[in-house]
């Protein structure tokens, strides 16, 4: 069901359960936070790709304001709800200075692969081992999917914005898994290498060879 939302485009992509602060200081977004405050509306972040705003984006509430300045910038608290495909775009909502859209709401499934998810596990523990950074890995919720970890895999946003749009979680899952493959073998090789760096100059103790 199509339904018309306030717009604030930015140059990042937002997960649906994503927690994301924002400080607000442009007069058309504090325009559309009063809006929404006023009305008890959310309103989306679509995600400014190539030069422009693009199709996709995610519905966002906003949770607390955190802070309010003298001169009525504001920092928000705000949480990714769902995703939204844009119907039809104004670059200025009737009567506002943000833009706006009618929107739809992209129907997520959730068919994700077990094997495939514990593959995930086991490359991510690989990656975040190498990377000195296992606290991502352990702070990871036990039933995590593709969004949990997706801005934690070192995706370009473009790369970011194709697990957005796509709808089948199975789907993203074998996007990501497929990106693992390809990265951790060469952050391990990256560590071998230093290590191999390391050692050069230093006192070795070497057993000669038998031959």
């Amino acid at each position: 069901m199509a339904k018309y939302l306030p717009l604030f485009p930015l140059n990042l992509v937002v997960f649906p359960g994503e927690k994301l602060n924002l400080h607000i200081f442009e007069p058309r977004y504090k325009q559309l936070v009063h809006d929404c405050l006023h009305e008890g509306k959310n309103f989306g972040i679509p995600t400014f790709i190539n030069n422009s705003v693009g199709l996709y984006g995610t519905e966002i509430k906003i949770l607390d304001v955190v802070k309010k300045y003298d001169n009525g910038e504001m920092d928000l608290s705000t949480k990714g709800l769902s995703i939204f495909k844009i119907l039809e775009f104004d670059k200025q909502a009737p009567g506002r200075l943000y833009a706006g859209g009618q929107v739809e709401a992209v129907e997520i499934i959730n068919d994700e692969d077990f094997v495939t998810k514990l593959k995930i596990k086991e490359q991510l523990t690989l990656l975040y081992k190498a990377l000195g950074v296992e606290k991502l890995f352990i702070d990871l919720p036990e039933n995590f999917t593709s969004y949990d970890i997706a801005h934690h895999l070192g995706l370009s946003t473009e790369q970011e914005y194709l697990v957005l749009q796509n709808a089948s979680e199975a789907d993203r899952q074998e996007m990501i898994l497929q990106h693992l493959n390809q990265v951790v073998p060469i952050v391990l090789e990256t560590e071998r290498l230093k290590e191999r760096v390391k050692m050069n100059g230093h006192f070795k103790n070497l057993t000669s060879p038998h031959f």
